[in-house]
C-alpha cells in the first residue's frame, strides 16, 4: 500500500472540511434568512464531525494535517463580504454555497479516483466517501434554496 496518498486523501479531506468550516463562519453573519442560517449551523455542524474523525485517523496514523493559512482564509472572508455586500438573498447564498460545495466534491472524487485498491487504507477510503455523500446532500439542499 502506497501511504503517501492515502495521507494525500486525508489531507483532501481535512482541507475540504477547513474551507467549509471558514465559508460558513464568514457567511453567517451575512444571512438575515432564518432557514438559511438553520442550514448553515447544521452543515457547520457535520462538517466539525467530520474534522474530528480527520484528526482522531490522522493521530492513530502519525498524520500531520495542516490548515489553511492566512492569505487562504482571508481571500475567502474577502470574496465572501464582497459577494454578499450588495445581494445576501436566500437565492444568492445558496448559490455561494453550492458552488463552494461542487469544487469539494470535484476535489473529493478526484482524489478518491486517484487511489487504487492496494494504495487504500480503509480508514481513510471510508471518512473521504462519507464526506463527499454529506457535500453532495449538502449540494441538493442548497440547489432546492436556490429556488
Amino acid at each position: 500500500m502506497s501511504f503517501k496518498k492515502s495521507e494525500e486523501i486525508l489531507a483532501e479531506v481535512h482541507r475540504n472540511c477547513q474551507l467549509a468550516l471558514q465559508s460558513i463562519t464568514d457567511i453567517l453573519p451575512e444571512s438575515e434568512d432564518e432557514c438559511v442560517r438553520e442550514e448553515l449551523m447544521r452543515e457547520h455542524e457535520e462538517y466539525e464531525k467530520m474534522c474530528s474523525r480527520a484528526a482522531i485517523i490522522a493521530k492513530d496514523k502519525n498524520i500531520e494535517l495542516k490548515n489553511p493559512g492566512p492569505i487562504k482564509k482571508a481571500m475567502m472572508w474577502s470574496s465572501i463580504k464582497m459577494n454578499t455586500m450588495t445581494d445576501n438573498s436566500r437565492a444568492h447564498i445558496a448559490e455561494m454555497m453550492t458552488q463552494g460545495t461542487v469544487m469539494g466534491i470535484t476535489a473529493l472524487k478526484s482524489s478518491l479516483s486517484d487511489m487504487s485498491d492496494e494504495e487504500e487504507d480503509e480508514d481513510i477510503r471510508r471518512l473521504a466517501e462519507d464526506v463527499l455523500a454529506l457535500e453532495e446532500r449538502f449540494e441538493e439542499i442548497w440547489k432546492e434554496l436556490i429556488k
